[in-house]
């Protein structure tokens, strides 16, 4: 067996996953129209990328409301669940292991991708200077994200129930399990930090209050899986992405960890900021995290594979996490097990189009011939 710690098996709720190299989530918008509906395409670029120890799935809404950019799949209708069953059909075939990444977007949405309907969000404020993508006949036409609504009370609790039903879906489309996308100033970072959240009902105003959202959908979630181990949740503690700040990150993401962790879900997926002079993520804040959260914790956010394998080395970190490294390298546990050069990615071709860019690719094999 070899002592590269990138290359460990890891046990994950029923699962042995046999590196500690995960494909985030990745949203690439080549979802069937109309009915946005993953495709054959899809099934081929996830099956081609199978060597992760696990991939989690491009962001899912899990409602009409909870779509926020042009062509990107659902998993709320029943062809949507047969879609995402050819996927995991080819993952599994290849031999991998894959998690949905349920996702509603609250107000980084456009009214034209919502039926004329107005956003919605823990509270009516506009994520000024925040774009998000629409379909501009055929092509991708980014507009300031619209000013959203704040969701009444029992209001709620129906995207709770939202969420269980979806993890249901999830579980009849054939994934391992679900991982909520808690992070990135969506929906539920919408409640969770602090500027974001101006509510003085019972989900705003106290830390308590602002936790609360969280822990009904994640427990919603378990119910929906059937199997805490089979649920993740990823966070954002220090990003700033899409207009989301919260004024004492590491008290409220502390807790939020500790709470996660009562519940029992399986993993924790931290995002870092990635993006030149982002905030670097205290090691004593990792330490923090760790001490807080009994189960598994996935880190990604830039991560060369030295810089992976002493995260996993210190023990702060269970799996790491390769996004764009994964667009250009199907095969990148290979590549980096036998430290090969990394291809890079199309920039132009990311978001919408066909398989140029998306599954066109070539193996390290393939790309020596």
């Amino acid at each position: 067996m070899s002592d590269d710690p990138l290359f460990q098996p890891l046990h994950l709720g029923g699962l042995e996953l046999p590196n500690r190299i995960v494909m985030p989530p990745m949203t690439r918008s080549r979802a069937s129209q109309p009915g946005d509906e993953a495709n054959d395409l899809m099934a081929e670029y996830y099956a081609q990328r199978a060597s992760a120890g696990l991939i989690v799935s491009e962001g899912t809404w899990i409602s009409p409301m909870g779509k926020g950019y042009a062509w990107t799949p659902g998993i709320y209708t029943p062809a949507q669940i047969a879609g995402w069953l050819k996927v995991t059909d080819a993952v599994h075939a290849a031999g991998g292991h894959m998690f949905a990444q349920l996702w509603h977007v609250g107000r980084l949405s456009h009214t034209s991708l919502l039926s004329g309907r107005t956003p919605v969000s823990s509270s009516a404020i506009q994520a000024e200077g925040v774009k998000v993508f629409i379909d501009n006949d055929g092509q991708p036409g980014f507009v300031q994200a619209s000013m959203p609504r704040a969701l009444d009370t029992d209001e709620i609790q129906d995207i709770v129930n939202q969420f269980r039903q979806a993890a249901r879906n999830a579980m009849a489309a054939g994934f391992d399990g679900v991982e909520l996308h808690a992070a990135n100033g969506y929906l539920v970072n919408q409640f969770l930090d602090s500027n974001a959240n101006t509510r003085i009902d019972r989900y705003g105003g106290s830390l308590e209050n602002r936790l609360r959202f969280l822990d009904e959908v994640a427990r919603a979630l378990v119910e929906g899986t059937g199997d805490a181990a089979r649920v993740g949740i990823r966070l954002a503690p220090l990003t700033t992405l899409n207009g989301c700040v919260d004024a004492a990150p590491e008290t409220t993401y502390v807790s939020a960890v500790r709470r996660l962790g009562k519940i029992g879900v399986g993993y924790i997926h931290i995002a870092e900021a990635d993006w030149d002079d982002a905030p670097d993520m205290p090691l004593a804040f990792k330490r923090q995290l760790r001490a807080a959260f009994p189960g598994v914790l996935i880190y990604a956010g830039k991560y060369t594979a030295e810089r992976a394998r002493n995260a996993l080395r210190e023990g702060w970190a269970d799996l790491i996490g390769f996004g764009r490294p994964f667009v250009a390298n199907p095969d990148l546990p290979e590549r980096l097990r036998v430290g090969a050069a990394l291809a890079e990615h199309h920039r132009e071709t990311l978001f919408g189009g066909d398989a140029k860019g998306f599954t066109d690719y070539p193996t390290l094999a393939q790309a020596s011939l």
